[in-house]
Parts: C-alpha cells; structure tokens; sequence
C-alpha cells in the first residue's frame, strides 16, 4: 500500500470519506468518465488513460466524440440529449450497454457501460457519470462460439 493510499484509508476508518471518493474514481481499473451538459469531458480516470490512450490532459475538456467512432455519433447525441431532458437512459440502468468505441490510435474496441445522469441545481440534469469496461476480448469469444456452434 502507498503513502497515498495509508493516508486514505486512515481517513477513510476515521469517517472522513472525502479521500474515499478519489480512491474509487481514480485508482479503479474500469473508466470512469463525467460529462458535462454539452457532453464535454470533466474527469477522466486512469483507466480511462488505459482504455482510450488518451491522457487525462488530453481528454478534459474534449468532447465524448474523442471516444466515438463517426458512425455511431448521431445515435449517440440524440441519446444524450434524451438523458440531460429527461434523467433517464432508454436502457435499463442494471444492464451495461456494449457498444464499439474508439482510441486515441483509431482503433474500434468493443466496451460495456452503465451511464447515470448527474444532478444539478433546482433538479436538472448538469451532465452524466459513465463506467466503462474494456470488452473487445469477450465479443472475440463469443463471435468465435457463435462461428463453432453454426459450424456444428
């Protein structure tokens, strides 16, 4: 265990939870990524930095189309626009949602999210909080089952 990570947990035993926030999002291996209301980002985690290669520098202040393949974006936008209106995502909130996303080299990846609206003053929507899990290694899995059992 780190310094860093002592002096959080020692807080963290203490009540003072204001270190265990910092804890989970950034030291966690999934990507935690916050959006604003224009869907510009506001926080990007180390896993994040390990998914995407985009570094935290790099990827604040962007928009989430850094991450989306072209194709996908208008899809993505009308979606957005639905949950900063309404709070909600068409998407059960307990199922992760797999869809292709893109790095920082170009390259298309498949990931599994779960997406929350982020409340704002007076009960708006101020933007979204998403967990994202690299999965490009189980869609290979399951294409290649899917080929063995249609071969059979």
């Amino acid at each position: 265990m780190t310094f860093r990570n002592a002096d959080k947990a020692a807080g963290i035993a203490e009540g003072d939870l204001t270190g265990l926030a910092d804890a989970v999002f950034h030291d966690i291996p999934d990507a935690v990524i916050c959006a604003d209301y224009e869907g510009l980002i506001r926080f990007w985690n180390a896993g994040a930095e390990r998914i995407f290669g985009f570094s935290r520098d790099e990827a604040v202040g962007q928009s989430l189309e850094i991450i989306i393949p072209e194709r996908l974006r208008q899809r993505h936008w009308d979606a957005y626009r639905r949950m900063m209106e309404t709070g909600r995502s068409r998407h059960p909130s307990n199922e992760p949602l797999s869809v292709p996303a893109q790095t920082k080299s170009g390259q298309t990846i498949s990931i599994q999210f779960t997406v929350a609206p982020l409340p704002g003053p007076y009960g708006v929507v101020a933007g979204i909080v998403a967990v994202l899990r690299y999965a490009t290694a189980t869609f290979q899995e399951l294409r290649r089952l899917r080929a063995d059992k249609r071969g059979m």
